[in-house]
Formats: structure tokens, C-alpha cells, sequence
């Protein structure tokens, strides 16, 4: 593994620029730092990378008005799954059960038939305006996100909390890792896959700052992002497949 300082220094030096003892020292050496975080973040974007895999927390809104709603936070990438703590008033074993995922219209479809003038069916206005009709008295057992940014549950139990809590939660997901700026960090990739992050930084680095292609950086850079994953969607795939019947 080789620090920012480092692979600043290995692309100056591909590109025949002067030497400098920090990402900081010329213009160059600053371009080319910002070149190199920059060539990082696509591949973050691009794959979700297996070290990025974390157990996480969803936000908690805190909101009376939307009860049912928790929020996927700022660096979460993709949603693998979630749970939520449905015990009953009064239970002492922590029960964490696993939360089936929906598509809006299936969502809508399960909770529009339900009654508002039962007294168990509240009515919940989402983000949009449109209302929901949403179970208070039992935990939840589906979810969705209209927005990539809300998790909406069909139901919150009103008897425990006010609200869905964020420390109720339980969720595998892929993480967007933090860029740290400076000589010495290390960027969060497995070793294998520096070599990417400097090929495709150093054949970035000559087109900008040299106007000039180098081939031999440019085939090395994608042979090594052929493998790079296309899957985008934080809370869940936004695309669905024909379901042919099969197992």
C-alpha cells in the first residue's frame, strides 16, 4: 500500500515534473493529488467493494408526523438488508426481525387497502403529499424508499415508541469510505487494487496535465477496471428483472 504522498509522487515522476516532499509543495503536485481522489471516488462509485461491507445504523427522524420513517445516511451506498427490534410492551428478549423489501407500488398497493377509520391505521402524509395508511399498533414488516433517501415502513408500534428508532435498527450495507487529504493517508482500497487507483490516475494525469495520451497507462488502467461493478442504487436495485419462474 503506498500513501497519497507516495502515488503523488510515483505519477510526478511518470510525467517528469519536479520532485516535492508534499502534495502541497507546487500547483502540479496539487492537481495531481486532486486528480488522484478524484480517479478514487469513481472507483468507490463503481463497485461495491467488499471491504466497504459494514453493519450500520439508519437515521432516525424523531418526527411525530412521520412516524414510520427512517433515513439512510449520508455515506451509505447500497442497503444489503435491514432488521428492526419488533419485541412487544414489556418483553424482555431483544427480537431482531428481518424487514421484507417492497417496490413503491407494491407498497402502496398493500397499504391502500387499508381502513383509515380503524383506529390501529393511521394516516401518514409522505415527503410528496401523498398519504399513507400505516398500522400503530404492531412493528413493522415491509419497507420501501420513494426517494433513495427515506426508508418508509408499513407500520410502527405506537405502545413502544413514539417513533421508529434509529437504535431499533439493523442493516448490512456498502459504505462510502472517507477521503482523508494528506501526505500520509492511505487510501481504504485492498492492496490489490492500488495498481487501478495509479494507472488510472497517471492516465488521467497525462491527458490534463500534459495534453497528451499515454496508451501504455491507458491499457493498464482498463484491464484493471474491467471487473468494476454497474450497480448504483443505495436502497435497493431500481431496475426489475422478468421473473421467468425460475428457482
Amino acid at each position: 500500500m503506498k500513501t497519497l504522498l507516495q502515488i503523488v509522487q510515483d505519477i510526478l515522476n511518470d510525467i517528469d515534473s519536479d520532485e516535492v516532499n508534499s502534495i502541497d509543495d507546487t500547483v502540479e503536485s496539487q492537481q495531481v493529488a486532486q486528480i488522484v481522489r478524484t480517479c478514487y471516488e469513481e472507483m468507490m462509485s463503481n463497485r461495491n467493494w467488499p471491504h466497504t461491507r459494514k453493519l450500520v445504523q439508519l437515521d432516525g427522524l424523531s418526527s411525530t408526523a412521520k412516524p414510520n420513517y427512517l433515513k439512510l445516511p449520508e455515506n451509505l451506498k447500497e442497503l444489503v438488508f435491514v432488521k428492526y427490534e419488533t419485541q412487544k410492551q414489556g418483553d424482555t428478549r431483544t427480537i431482531l426481525t428481518e424487514l421484507n423489501y417492497k417496490y413503491p407500488d407494491d407498497f402502496l398497493r398493500i397499504t391502500s387497502g387499508r381502513n383509515s377509520d380503524n383506529d390501529n391505521v393511521s394516516v401518514i402524509t409522505d415527503y410528496s403529499g401523498s398519504k399513507l395508511m400505516i398500522y400503530n399498533d404492531k412493528p413493522p414488516s415491509y419497507w420501501t424508499s420513494f426517494d433513495d433517501v427515506h426508508l418508509v415502513c408499513d407500520a410502527w408500534d405506537s405502545s413502544v415508541d413514539n417513533t421508529l428508532m434509529s437504535s431499533k435498527s439493523q442493516c448490512l450495507a456498502y459504505i462510502f469510505p472517507s477521503w482523508v487529504h494528506e501526505d500520509e493517508a492511505v487510501p481504504d482500497l485492498p492492496v490489490d487494487a492500488f495498481s487501478a487507483l495509479i494507472e488510472e490516475a497517471k492516465s488521467t494525469a497525462f491527458v490534463s496535465l500534459k495534453q497528451m495520451n499515454n496508451p501504455k497507462a491507458e491499457q493498464k488502467a482498463m484491464r484493471q477496471q474491467k471487473w468494476l461493478s454497474r450497480k448504483a442504487w443505495r436502497a435497493k436495485g431500481g431496475i426489475r428483472y422478468p421473473n421467468f419462474g425460475r428457482k
